[in-house]
């Protein structure tokens, strides 16, 4: 088809293109004689027409006329012509096969068959039904009538054979086969032999009542002429003459109506078979050209009247199958290289002459023009091959199964013992394609280089052709890879896409260097933009090499990006301006407000992201192989994004600053703060993102051999660091100034709150500031971002807690002002942790605030509160010391429920310190229930007096009546004062000892304990007071409290005697 091919695919059916190859066409006077063939054919019909096939010859000789493109007067003419000729002789080739289940007509059960057939030419008329029961030598002349072999002694006998039987009118004519039984003259002791059973007993007596030598009638069979098709091929009943055994068999026949002597020129000058072969290629031509969606997609599939007619013309001409099918393949071979249909259709041709082939059925000039064929065919095929993208369109439908089909249909024909035996040296289609698809593809790319050269020869104008070309290289390397690839590995074993790529990479890397040698530092920005598009083309089409089998050779794109290094330095510079001004233009444009429902930041922040994700773009797409090269691009790119980081910054306050001066509320103002905050917060985390998005870990890896990891770090980390701490401070700036238009508030409503009336609640005292607070920290928080909102809560906290210990430090404490206070302090403590959606409580729980809260506690606490603290404190302070620094005491004690008794067993004290003269002690252990205004009626109870000891045995008991409740309460326990007795002077203190009423044995039992017995010792190492204590002191201040004075006073006498220094 080569290039005038092309054309049928955009021609529609019918169309005659000037440039089509016409080659199948035939001039008039072979169109004329083929005609006068086909016509002749139709008007000697023979045989009932099948059900699929056109019986009407008037649709027959219609359908010709098309087909043969014959106006009505030419078919007139040569209609009248065929007429005239004499008429063929018509013959019945009837072929006998077998038969079965045969009657056994000898002594042994078997018959030794054979048939007699020919045709009766008087078998209508009266006496019709006589005849049909009559044998053939009876009916039909001797020299007319046609034997079979005899086979001897079966039932199933197989014979085979075929004989051709002239008749003149096949409405009269009927064909007749009688099937006999063979017997010759055997002695009676022979047939004795075969005697096998009281049947073949029988068979002797009836055999010799009859003539010796004489046949028996085995059945027969009898069919008209006009009730067989052109072609039949089935089984027969065989027909009795009598009643008697009318089961007697069935018969294989076979038959064929064909002619002899047809008087057609073509038919006396030309073989068969070559007659066919025109006739198929004209007829099927003609199919193709009607076909309604166009040759390409026409299958093979002829319609009835062109089936007929071509079925009628082979069994007339007795082809046989081998030859029919040898006419088909060199008819549809030859149109398929004119008119391009579904390949597919030679699939059957090429299976069925390989298993019909057999080249002693050949004559020479017939293998001669077979083996043309396959090489055509093959010359042909290879040929579209080498232009498939030209011949097989992707947006062409079924392009694909049309290339699939040929190629299967190239590989199949290769394989054939036809092709091995007529064609030698045997093509090796697999390199044949291989190379076809090389030279293509070298062709497709000049043309497509050629298209797209631009009018106008400059720079800029190369490098946009370049990049057009660059496309379509790379389009076409997809197309191989992802859809022809599969085609070529299924049927040839052959790597399109890898031949492909090697070519088209080899003629893109010396076709881009030629146009790029003008390239210098001092191109124009139009020429460095076209050259970056050719870059990331290019780029692309070498990331296609990871797609390429196992390569040991460098490929010639290896090293492009050196062709672009002139160019860098634009390329960057471009994304820097292009960046920087639309961040300039987007801070210029931002109104300052959320610019969605559920964000708080504005505009410009986004125009920001996008500027970025530009810039890192660029990065990607530059892909820079050379790592050293690749590092200073990054450092400059950098740079850059800080650069307009900081300068973002700068603007975005200028511009709240310029709107806030025509605007005189300050609670916009306030707004405006808090998105600027929100927008710098924002572009910090773009800056954070930066090394993972500009992937600098791929970096410093890739650049380990050239860069030092110290030099990675000081120049790109520190870059970003410097940046980064730069926006904090920006931030800080604007938290801070927003934090210092509350702070001033939260100020005055505390001082408000420390000099209202002691009279009123402290709930109602710091309302005003709570509601100054929800008010004005709910409008902050839904304009801040949570970290920016955290951070101006932090600042404001660390005011208020400064500002609470100033209103407590301002005058002596009353229980009511600090009651105030500390209510204060809890509110806001919730407030700002707002049930975890502000500070968390780390946070919040400050030394400052620790401190704060626990005095403001001690001080909002009653009297007798703090006194109960003070016991709670001088437990703990029991619990935690294990030192016996100033000696122990050990007891028993014991609680029964029942009497709502205490039993307390003082066993002895120890290492004593010596408060004597005489190096010892006179010491004595003093017991008290504390606080004492909780046990008011219990005594205090004493020891006897031990002298001169430093380790004194009591073993004294002790009963105290006391409530199981009050044992519970905070801070009661059993005071043990171990006292040095002196007579002349107070009581030297020995030490102190706390024991918790809270874990008494037997409080929490429900039943008593037998006996203290079996209570556990418990020793108490000896403590002294503190000498300053913030309890004493609040309760010292408390002076119309005499209860408050009384202990204090106590406690004071023991402090005295304490040897704790601090």
């Amino acid at each position: 088809m080569d290039a005038a091919h092309e054309t049928p695919l955009g021609t529609p059916p019918g169309d005659e293109s000037p440039e089509m190859d016409l080659s199948h066409r035939f001039t008039k006077t072979e169109l004329t004689l083929l005609y006068e063939e086909v016509l002749y054919t139709i008007l000697h019909r023979l045989g009932k027409p099948e059900h699929h096939h056109v019986a009407d010859s008037q649709e027959l000789y219609a359908y010709v006329q098309k087909a043969f493109g014959m106006d009505a007067e030419e078919h007139r003419v040569i209609m009248q012509q065929v007429k005239e000729l004499e008429s063929p002789i018509f013959c019945l080739k009837a072929t006998v096969k077998e038969a079965k289940g045969i009657l056994g007509k000898d002594v042994s059960g078997f018959s030794d068959p054979y048939c007699l057939l020919g045709i009766d030419t008087k078998s209508q008329g009266p006496a019709h039904k006589r005849r049909m029961k009559a044998v053939v030598k009876d009916l039909i002349p001797e020299d007319q009538i046609h034997r079979t072999q005899v086979i001897s002694q079966t039932l199933s006998p197989v014979w085979d054979e075929t004989f051709i039987l002239e008749f003149e009118d096949m409405e009269t004519a009927s064909f007749h086969l009688d099937m006999w039984d063979s017997d010759v003259v055997e002695s009676v002791r022979h047939k004795l032999g075969e005697l096998t059973d009281l049947h073949g007993l029988k068979r002797i007596f009836k055999d010799a009542r009859k003539d010796k030598g004489q046949d028996d009638f085995l059945g027969n069979v009898v069919l008209r002429l006009k009730d067989l098709h052109c072609w039949d091929d089935r089984w027969y009943q065989l027909e009795p003459r009598t009643e008697t055994y009318p089961n007697r068999g069935q018969c294989h026949l076979q038959f064929l109506m064909t002619h002899k002597k047809r008087a057609t020129t073509s038919s006396r000058t030309q073989p068969s078979y070559t007659v066919h072969r025109h006739l198929l290629q004209q007829l099927v031509s003609y199919e193709i050209l009607q076909h309604q969606a166009g040759s390409i997609s026409w299958d093979g599939e002829l319609s009835r009247h062109a089936s007929t007619v071509l079925y009628l013309h082979a069994t007339q001409k007795d082809l046989s199958d081998f030859h029919q099918v040898m006419a088909q393949w060199l008819a549809y071979s030859k149109l398929y290289q004119s008119l391009e249909f579904n390949s597919n259709c030679l699939l059957h041709q090429i299976t069925s002459i390989e298993y019909q082939w057999a080249q002693e059925r050949l004559r020479p000039e017939q293998k001669a023009e077979l083996a043309e064929s396959f090489q055509s065919l093959l010359t042909y095929g290879v040929s579209l091959i080498r232009r498939y993208r030209i011949i097989f369109p992707l947006s062409v439908p079924r392009s694909l199964e049309r290339l699939q089909s040929l190629l299967r249909v190239l590989l199949q024909m290769c394989k054939m013992k036809a092709f091995h035996e007529l064609c030698t040296p045997n093509p090796d289609l697999t390199q044949m394609v291989s190379t076809a698809l090389k030279s293509g593809t070298t062709e497709w790319f000049h043309m497509k280089q050629q298209h797209l050269k631009p009018m106008v020869k400059s720079m800029e104008e190369n490098g946009k052709a370049l990049s057009r070309l660059l496309l379509e290289v790379i389009g076409d390397l997809q197309q191989c890879q992802k859809i022809w690839n599969k085609f070529f590995i299924n049927t040839l074993k052959l790597n399109v896409f890898f031949i492909a790529y090697l070519e088209l990479e080899s003629l893109v890397a010396e076709h881009v260097q030629e146009q790029l040698r003008e390239v210098d530092s001092s191109m124009s920005k139009p020429t460095a933009e076209s050259l970056f598009q050719l870059y990331m083309n290019l780029q692309e089409l070498y990331r296609m090499k990871n797609f390429l089998p196992n390569r040991d050779k460098p490929l010639a794109l290896s090293n492009f990006h050196q062709w672009f290094k002139e160019a860098v330095p634009q390329w960057l510079q471009k994304a820097y301006t292009i960046a920087l001004e639309r961040a300039q233009r987007a801070v210029q444009m931002d109104q300052l407000t959320p610019f969605g429902e559920h964000n708080k930041h504005s505009t410009s922040t986004v125009d920001l992201s996008t500027c970025y994700a530009q810039i890192v773009k660029t990065w990607q797409q530059l892909n820079w192989p050379d790592p050293e090269e690749a590092f200073m691009i990054m450092v400059k790119l950098v740079e850059d994004m800080c650069k307009i980081a900081l300068m973002y910054c700068r603007l975005i306050k200028e511009r709240a600053e310029a709107l806030s001066l025509s605007e005189e509320k300050e609670a916009e103002a306030a707004n405006r703060l808090c998105i600027v905050v929100n927008n710098i917060k924002q572009l910090r985390l773009l800056i954070l993102k930066l090394p993972s998005q500009l992937d600098w870990a791929q970096l410093e890896q890739r650049t380990g051999d050239v860069i030092a990891q110290q030099q990675f770090q000081h120049t790109l980390h520190c870059q970003l660091d410097s940046t980064v701490s730069c926006l904090d401070h920006e931030i800080q700036d604007v938290v801070q100034a927003l934090a210092t238009k509350l702070e001033k508030g939260i100020a005055r409503h505390i001082q408000e709150l420390s000099s209202s009336s002691d009279t009123q609640e402290p709930e109602d005292s710091i309302s005003p500031l709570m509601k100054f607070l929800e008010s004005e920290l709910q409008y902050l928080n839904e304009h801040l971002v949570q970290e920016n909102f955290k951070s101006l809560l932090a600042l404001l906290w660390h005011h208020t807690l400064a500002v609470l210990s100033a209103a407590t430090e301002q005058q002596l404490p009353s229980v009511q002002h600090s009651k105030k206070l500390h209510c204060a302090l809890k509110s806001l403590e919730l407030c700002f942790h707002a049930e975890g959606c502000g500070l968390p409580l780390e946070t919040l729980h400050t030394s400052t605030f620790l401190s704060l809260e626990t005095h403001l506690a001690l001080c909002s606490s009653t009297s007798r509160q703090l006194i109960q603290k003070y016991f709670s404190n001088r437990l703990q302070q029991q619990r935690d010391t294990s030192l016996e620094k100033y000696g122990a005491v050990t007891i028993k004690a014991l609680y029964r429920p029942s009497e709502q008794k205490l039993r307390v067993e003082v066993l002895n004290a120890a290492n004593l310190i010596p408060l004597d003269s005489n190096g010892s002690s006179d010491p004595f252990v003093q017991l008290t229930l504390e606080p004492r205004h909780e046990f008011p009626e219990v005594v205090a109870r004493t020891t006897q007096c031990k002298r001169n000891e430093l380790h004194p045995l009591f073993d004294e008991a002790f009963d105290f009546l006391i409530p199981p409740e009050k044992c519970r309460q905070e801070g009661a326990c059993l005071l043990l004062t171990v006292f040095d007795y002196d007579t002349l002077g107070a009581n030297d203190l020995e030490g102190e000892a706390f024991f918790p009423l809270c874990h008494l044995p037997g409080l929490d039992a429900k039943e008593d304990q037998a006996a203290t017995a079996r209570v556990p010792q418990t020793r108490l190492p000896l403590t002294h007071p503190k000498p300053t204590d913030e309890i004493l002191r609040l309760l010292e201040s408390r002076k119309g409290d005499k209860e408050a004075q009384a202990f204090v006073k106590l406690r004071k006498q023991r402090a005295k005697q304490s040897k704790e220094t601090q």
